[in-house]
Order: C-alpha cells, then structure tokens, then sequence
C-alpha cells in the first residue's frame, strides 16, 4: 500500500453508448443498446438512460428489447471505439510512463512514476484536469478513481460514477471497504460469492474477522490468503505499462445452428483467416492453433494442435482448424465457431512453412486466391467483430443498424434501420445543433455509401483538439 493515493483508475462511462449519443444528435438523452442484434445476440453496453429499464452488459438481446422495446438498438462500431480510445489513452500516457490499460475504455495509471502527483492535493488536481482533457478531446465523460493501491482506485471509479472522482485516503481502506458485498473483491465471481454466502459471509468485514485461516480451510491456501489480504485493503500489484499478449482469437454466434458438414467447415476457413489478419495486427506469430465449437446443447468442445514453430500463414492455420474440426463431432447442429492462435512469438519461422507460401503464391498466379469476405456469414457475429466489419460489408450492401454511411446529395448520416430492399438513414452529424431529417432509400441505391465514422469533436481550423496545457 501507498502512503498516497497516488494509482488512478480510469473507466470511461457506458463507452459504446455514450460514443453513439455523442455521434447521433437524435439519440442524446435517450436509452441506447449497443450490441449483437441477432436471435442471439449480447448487450455490449447500455446508456444509462436504458440501464433504467433493468438493462445491463452480457443480457440477452431479445431480454433487452423486451424490456424497453423503444430503445435504440445498434450493431457495434469498433473503429470509432478504438479511435477514441487512442485518444484517451494518449492522454494517459501525459500524466505517466506506466499506463495498463485493462480493455478499450478502462485503464490504470501510476501517477507518482510520471511524477503527476506525490499526496491527495496534487491527485485530485490530476485526476479532475484528466477528467476535463477527456471531455475536451472526445466529448465524453470518464469516472477517476484515486487510491494508494489499483484494487482500491477501481473501486474508487465504480463509486464515481457517471462523470465523477473519488479519492480513498490512505488510513481508511478497512471503513470503507467493511459493508461492501465480498463480490466486490477482485476474484470473487459468483461461485466462490455463494461459497462464501454459505459460510455465513456476505461483506467483506465478515472475511476479516473470520480471519485467514477461516478463509484458507474455506477456498484453499493461495485464494483465502489473497483474499484475506485484499479484505485487510492491501494490494500490493503494481501497474504494468504493458501486457504480454497471450493469444489472438475471433468467434461467431449464428442464429441459426449450423447442420452442413461443408457449411461448418467453411466458416472454420473463414474464421481462420480472420484469425491470422489480427495476428499480423498485433505483430505476432504463433505455434497452437485453437479450435473452439459449441453445440447444438450449449456444450462447448476445445481443441488445439501445436506446430513444429510459429507461423501468421492463413494457409497453415485454415489447415490446422480444419483438422482439428474433422476431430470433433457436430452432429445436431453447432451455435457457436471459434479460431484462435496460442503461444505467441514476435518472429515466423518461415522455413517451416515455405511450402504452404509457395502454395499460397501459386493459387495467387492462377488467379485463385481465396478473398471471401469472412464477415458475410447468417449468424450475427458477437460484439467482439473484427474492426474491418464496415469495408468488408460495403460490397454485400449490408446497412448495419447505427453505422455511418454518406450520401452523394444528402452527405452524412447513418443508418436507423433496414429491410425488405430499404434502408432508412438519419442525416446528421456529431456536430449538428438539432436531429437531422429521416429519408428511406432502396439498398442498391448508387448514392448511398458507408463510410468512415466521424469525429465526435470538431476540429478547429487550427489543427486537432485537445487539451490545455498543464499549468
């Protein structure tokens, strides 16, 4: 533990609503889901003003629209989320040199390594001008938490919420911490929480005075002595600037279970390739290949191959999935698909491969390289999608709900809705002072585009915003 409330913990509110409100004018102050919108689709995240009506991340979808059926339901839009994330996140890394950031809207900083505060005073000085950067740069709001340890600040930014600061002054970890529920301690999911509600301990005073022992007998040694230590309000993890990637993984619901042997075994292919294009991404290679398949009954089967070194071929991994899925028994119907790449390097070992890149170069001379667009599947896919999902569906004249899209008259909108060979768009833009006007046209229609999504700041003609100087 710090003597200074010196970790902060970032969380960015309601992120992928909150950046639909900011860039639809019609939709400010009003509930937002954002998510998958198939039969099976998830709820990503939800505005506050939807949160009222029982609606939270991981819900069903059609739970979701049961429940505030009025609601704006959109299909995720990754390269606007990561965009703003890199501006946040560069924001971050003004105030220090250890930045972890834990997902795309979440992060912890070490303000005394970037020499950003050093007690409470300066802290909070920190915290609150971050907050007001964030607003400036992006136009949303961000909940700060400050603390002497990061378990204590990302409890601190949980009370902060929405667009607030809470600073827990070291000395006060134990009253604050005493009525809390045990689920708010790191670790303590719903299993081990019921665990725990049996043998009479709900808060987290309860696990300090049944002290260590008690807790060690109840869920083993290395859990009950974290958990002990962590109920006491130490926590000693430090923030790491980076994370080493594990593994590189992507994965489709359908909405319809899959029967066709051929037909499972091309998605397989599919989701292969989409695999190996982040894999590049990330600048990685890999040796495992993983093979993910939930059935028609909710099981859920796994298999791995690992290879002789790393490769990022899509040839080798296409192959690999495909053995592993000749392995695995689909009969009844398969819901779910999955690839992924394990034991990453940062190197290739293309000798090992050299054959399968010269069948790849091959089939490209004879004009017979295989550039299906891997996002054109029935299923709707979960909100993790890959980011490219805009520019892969522009040749498919697809009109996901909410994407951004640009007229040759009109200019730009985006899409409320579509069906039945029509597609009907909202005309505004981040910017615009009131909703913009509704027109519906044919899906074919030569005028309408997707496109990019817009910036939910204007940029002043003097370059791009952001914040002031520190003083």
């Amino acid at each position: 533990m710090r003597p200074a409330p010196t970790v902060l913990h970032l969380d960015m509110d309601a992120f992928f609503a909150a950046a639909e409100q900011a860039a639809k004018p019609s939709l400010r102050g009003k509930p937002v889901v954002v998510g998958g919108l198939g039969p099976r689709g998830v709820v990503a995240t939800a505005s506050y003003e939807a949160r009222r009506f029982g609606i939270h991340s991981a819900m069903p979808m059609a739970q979701a629209r049961r429940l505030a059926p009025n609601a704006a339901y959109l299909v995720p839009r990754f390269a606007l989320y990561r965009t703003v994330s890199e501006q946040v996140m560069e924001l971050l890394g003004r105030l220090s040199p250890l930045v972890e950031p834990l997902s795309l809207d979440e992060a912890f900083v070490d303000l005394e390594a970037g020499g950003s505060a050093a007690d409470a005073v300066s802290a909070r000085v920190t915290g609150e001008r971050l907050r007001r950067d964030i607003r400036a740069v992006t136009g949303l709001t961000g909940s700060v938490g400050l603390a002497g340890s990061k378990m204590l600040a990302k409890i601190a930014s949980e009370q902060a919420k929405p667009d607030g600061l809470v600073l827990i002054e070291p000395g006060t970890e134990r009253e604050l911490l005493g009525p809390m529920s045990v689920r708010t301690l790191p670790g303590v999911g719903p299993a081990t929480g019921e665990h725990l509600r049996r043998a009479g301990m709900t808060t987290i005073a309860d696990l300090t005075e049944a002290g260590e022992d008690e807790l060690v007998r109840l869920v083993g040694k290395a859990h009950g002595t974290s958990l002990y230590r962590m109920a006491s309000g130490h926590d000693d993890r430090p923030v790491v600037a980076e994370r080493e990637t594990k593994s590189v993984s992507v994965e489709d619901t359908f909405d319809v279970d899959l029967h066709d042997r051929v037909r499972v075994r091309t998605e397989v292919e599919r989701l292969a390739e989409r695999c190996v294009r982040r894999l590049r991404e990330s600048g990685h290679s890999g040796r495992t290949i993983v093979l993910k398949v939930r059935r028609y009954d909710f099981s859920t089967l796994t298999r791995s191959e690992t290879l002789r070194g790393p490769t990022d071929d899509p040839g080798v991994v296409r192959e690999a999935a495909g053995r592993l899925l000749e392995s695995l028994d689909t009969t009844g119907g398969v819901r779910l698909l999955g690839v992924g790449v394990t034991g990453l390097t940062d190197y290739t070992q293309e000798d090992l491969f050299a054959q399968a890149a010269a069948d790849a170069e091959a089939a490209g001379a004879a004009g017979a390289v295989d550039e299906r667009d891997p996002l054109v599947v029935p299923g709707e896919p979960e909100p993790q999608a890959d980011t490219d999902e805009v520019a892969d569906e522009v040749a498919e004249r697809h009109w996901p709900a909410g994407h951004d899209v640009r007229h040759a008259e009109f200019g730009a909108g985006w899409v409320q809705g579509s069906g039945v060979g029509r597609v009907t768009v909202r005309f505004e833009e981040p910017t615009s002072a009131v909703p913009g006007r509704v027109r519906t046209f044919r899906t074919d229609d030569p005028d309408l585009e997707l496109s990019e999504p817009l910036p939910l700041v204007a940029v002043p003609p003097d370059g791009e915003p952001g914040p002031r100087a520190p003083a």
